[in-house]
């Protein structure tokens, strides 16, 4: 939790909010290939794409 406080507090501080779209997609990216690796709701992320 002290990680996103921090990226916080640097985003505020520098004005760069942009980058919080990109790391919102990366974090998603990131659940769905845990999601993927190997549960039951693989097939059905398989066929989105």
């Amino acid at each position: 939790m002290s990680l996103i406080k921090e990226l916080w507090a640097f985003l505020r501080a520098r004005k760069k909010f942009w980058l919080w779209p990109i790391f919102i997609m990366m974090a998603l990216l990131g659940a769905l290939i845990v999601l993927a690796k190997g549960s039951a709701v693989a097939p059905f992320i398989y066929t989105l794409f």
